[in-house]
């Protein structure tokens, strides 16, 4: 054997990104069930659901929905930020709506720390269905 094989990791027995995706996904769907529910914060407090408010609202709470299917792509993770940038600058017109978008935009930031710390672990073979 040469020396860079002896290296190498060995591949994890299951894919640790297709769980991981996973959780992606469930987080997609619970944000967008909670901004399904701020809905009606906006027909009450904002100009209605009618507006330009409530159809942005349900716009991106659509793309949030069609990233779940797109999540294998490395650049809709940044997409998914740049959407929460979107619900950020609601602080103007519904502090509400920017809380929440606040909430999750953590919680996106603290899932790809998640990722990057695995994909480190990955290439260094320390995960537990690397070891022998």
């Amino acid at each position: 054997m040469t020396e860079e094989t002896q290296q190498t990791p060995p591949p994890p027995a299951k894919d640790p990104m297709k769980s991981f995706r996973g959780v992606q996904a469930g987080t997609l769907v619970l944000e967008v069930i909670v901004l399904g529910l701020a809905l009606p914060v906006v027909a009450h407090l904002g100009n209605g659901i009618t507006s330009i408010q409530g159809w942005s609202i349900i716009a991106i709470a659509a793309v949030l929905l069609a990233c779940c299917a797109l999540l294998r792509k490395l650049w809709v993770p940044w997409l998914i930020l740049g959407v929460h940038a979107g619900l950020l600058a609601f602080v103007v017109a519904l502090p509400a709506v920017a809380i929440i978008g606040g909430l999750f935009a953590a919680i996106w930031l603290w899932l790809m720390w998640m990722r990057r710390d695995v994909e480190r672990r990955m290439e260094q073979g320390r995960l537990p269905s690397q070891q022998a």
